[in-house]
């Protein structure tokens, strides 16, 4: 099952949300503001990234520039601790399975949830429509 964890102000979280029920993938949805992600989601979310807290740390996010923190200074749970405290330092929308982890709303890269059979009939549509 998926999961979305998004902001409810956040553009790009509504366009991933509208996504993936267009596409009929069920999903669950965390509002990372009324129900922040705990230390062990964190870990879990970090697992998940190729750079750890450049992935998830949103940079241009007002609370990053007014904290003026060296992220890297931070321990593990003192960087926990901060996120739990001020979710809007994570980069939203986030959209895990627990295997894979993608930040930000991209249509071709949310294609990766699509299940195989439906990524097939749309390869399929592509190949007709270019005459394949």
């Amino acid at each position: 099952m998926l999961t979305l964890y998004y902001s409810p102000s956040c553009t790009s979280c509504r366009k991933a949300k509208a996504w993936l029920i267009e596409h009929k993938i069920d999903f669950e949805e965390r509002n990372i503001f009324a129900t922040p992600l705990n230390a062990e989601e964190l870990r879990g979310l970090l697992q998940l990234t190729e750079n750890g807290t450049e992935d998830l740390i949103s940079t241009r996010s007002k609370v990053f520039q007014k904290l003026d923190i060296d992220f890297d200074d931070l321990s593990m749970s003192e960087l926990l601790e901060l996120i739990q405290k001020h979710p809007s330092l994570l980069r939203r929308p986030m959209i895990s399975d627990g295997k894979r982890l993608l930040i930000g709303f991209n249509e071709d890269e949310i294609r990766v949830f699509l299940p195989r059979d439906l990524k097939r009939m749309e390869l399929r549509k592509a190949q007709l429509k270019a005459g394949f």
